[in-house]
């Protein structure tokens, strides 16, 4: 078990006090509202202080845990041990000619709104989808028949020993809702997508259009981890979850939702507990009714209360 003081005293020599938060709560950070306390809470604010915490952290042997803001995951009521640390000040985002380069920590709506701007056609599927660059790299994250790996040209990253590092696509083998970002330990500092000339209207009526059916279908007037589940093959999880009567349905404060099955919303001041309770309760329904399986999209991270 490390020792927390050293780790802070340590902390000290490799970043700014202020950005460094002892016992906070994960819940106040998360699109979701959920999760309990992380020990140390850290938000650098250069590269090389990134590259510094990694290699203190393997230095002391403390638990590690990258945050992006939580809308495909769901924090444990007990928290997370060791550092957590997370980007939200590395959210800059540029154009490079037909090149957009977005800091991890940038919403990816915005990099789509950035890519409208500059009349860059490929990033419109994001101009829905609630996460960070980073998190979008390390989902794959996709919608309206669109994902990242259609238009990510290379990343930069630190690797586990701390090292910056230049990652191509290919690299990242991105799959559906699935990259080797965490199996190798990487942190995604920046990304640059490689976009084509478009028409700035033609590009806006297609951001309107999948607005329009994200607002209109999606219960985005409560807090969410958003799509809780991975399609199964040769169905759609929210079909089989609204077929099996489960809308509306709630284990404290977290409910299926009543506008779209697949997504559960925190209605009101719902635990990890609750949320967790719940998505187990409707894979053992959806099973039972259909004999499907159905696989968790939502990372779910962290310590039950003890």
């Amino acid at each position: 078990m490390y020792n927390k003081e050293t780790v802070y005293k340590e902390l000290l020599n490799v970043m700014h006090e202020e950005n460094i938060k002892r016992d906070e709560m994960l819940r106040d950070h998360l699109y979701t509202k959920l999760g309990g306390k992380a020990d140390f809470f850290l938000t650098p604010t250069t590269y090389e202080e990134v590259q510094n915490i990694v290699k203190l952290a393997n230095k002391v042997d403390v638990p590690f845990t990258l945050l992006g803001n939580g809308s495909n995951l769901i924090v444990k009521d007990g928290g997370i041990r060791g550092i957590v640390l997370h980007l939200k000040n590395f959210d800059d985002i540029k154009s490079n000619d037909q090149q957009i380069v977005a800091q991890s920590g940038a919403a990816i709506i915005d990099v789509s709104r950035r890519a409208l701007a500059e009349r860059l056609t490929g990033l419109e599927f994001a101009c829905g989808i609630p996460g960070t660059v980073g998190g979008a790299l390390f989902m794959n994250a996709g919608a309206y028949g669109g994902e990242i790996k259609d238009v990510l040209d290379y990343c930069y990253v630190v690797d586990r020993h701390g090292e910056l590092v230049k990652r191509t696509a290919a690299d990242l083998e991105l799959d559906y809702r699935h990259s080797n970002i965490s199996e190798n330990g990487d942190i995604v500092l920046e990304a640059t997508f490689s976009l084509k000339p478009g028409e700035y209207e033609d590009i806006k009526a297609v951001m309107d259009d999948l607005t329009y059916k994200r607002e209109s279908k999606q219960p985005l007037e409560y807090p969410s981890c958003g799509s809780v589940f991975k399609r199964p093959p040769g169905y759609f999880a929210g079909k089989l979850i609204q077929d099996s009567s489960l809308q509306g349905t709630n284990f404290g404060g977290a409910e299926v939702s009543t506008k779209h099955a697949g997504f559960i919303v925190n209605k009101d001041n719902a635990t990890a507990k609750d949320y967790i309770s719940l998505i187990e309760h409707v894979q053992k329904t959806v099973k039972e009714k259909f004999d499907v399986e159905l696989e968790r999209e939502v990372r779910i991270i962290g310590e039950d209360l003890e």
